[in-house]
């Protein structure tokens, strides 16, 4: 679908919410039909010190938070590896791998070749707008032996959401790696949020422009259930940060499996579990 520069420019400057929506979701179920994947998440901290809990649940096991040094890194991601047990283990954040390879005096592609070794089979996350050079950093992830969990925005455009966005599919197309796309903020400004009309219509317009990339992903956690299934429906695919609790404390209609399973299928669409492979899962 060719979408032209003064439609583009329409659509982000548009107030019509349902008909950007009725687009966005119109491409969503050319590429996807009525499928939505989900993935179920365990996280364990960076702090080497910290103890490794993998629940049985889990289809990803995501190291979280900035390791202090090289061989903390390296270290935690062994461990986390072992613990694992043949479970997809990602980690960080590349933009601070970036900054780790600059204080160790060593290549980025260094660093993450020691963290391959170690185990470690995903970067967890590369929040486009805070790489030093995104497509370099992206492709060494690639030639270290790695995959890239998901790209993801620190803190988005809101004055010009096309140009970044455009930058998203043109880095796709530059590199062919990117396997999901998570177009709303990492960072929420707790003085001026978003508003959750601001959330879906960028989410939508994530899904036409970055046309390059397959899936658009929202953040279970970050974002809450509700904000999840309105961004279902807008254009989003992929459900990322699902917990891999399977206590139910509050009932069984609460468990995070029912949980996420009723609002996908509320949303018109039918649930498939994944792995952090982006391989499905069956239970």
């Amino acid at each position: 679908m060719t979408i032209t520069e003064h439609e583009l420019s329409s659509l982000a400057a548009s107030h019509d919410i349902v008909n950007l929506g009725a687009l966005a979701d119109d491409i969503r179920r050319r590429r996807h039909g009525a499928n939505t994947t989900f993935v179920r998440v365990a996280t364990v901290p960076a702090d080497t010190d910290a103890a490794i809990r993998v629940p049985s649940a889990a289809g990803e096991v995501r190291i979280v938070g900035v390791p202090i040094s090289r061989a903390a890194a390296v270290e935690r991601a062994k461990d986390v590896a072992e613990s694992a047990a043949g479970k997809p283990v990602s980690g960080f954040s590349l933009a601070d791998l970036e900054q780790l390879a600059a204080r160790e005096a060593v290549t980025l592609r260094a660093l993450l070749e020691a963290l391959s070794q170690a185990g470690l089979e995903l970067v967890a996350e590369a929040p486009f707008d805070l790489l030093q050079d995104a497509r370099r950093s992206i492709e060494e992830v690639n030639i270290a032996g790695l995959a890239l969990a998901r790209l993801t925005v620190d803190q988005a455009a809101g004055s010009d959401p096309v140009r970044q966005l455009k930058s998203v599919a043109d880095l796709q197309r530059a590199t062919g790696v990117v396997r999901a796309f998570a177009p709303l903020s990492r960072r929420i400004n707790p003085a001026a949020p978003s508003t959750g009309y601001d959330d879906v219509k960028r989410v939508a317009l994530a899904r036409i422009i970055a046309d390059t990339v397959p899936s658009i992903q929202v953040d279970w956690t970050l974002y809450g259930p509700k904000l999840a299934q309105v961004a279902l429906t807008f254009g989003a695919d992929d459900v990322d940060a699902v917990s891999a609790e399977e206590g139910m404390l509050l009932g069984p209609r609460r468990a995070p499996l029912e949980e996420i399973r009723r609002n996908i299928r509320a949303a018109g669409q039918e649930p498939i579990e994944r792995n952090g492979r982006f391989e499905p899962m069956s239970r």
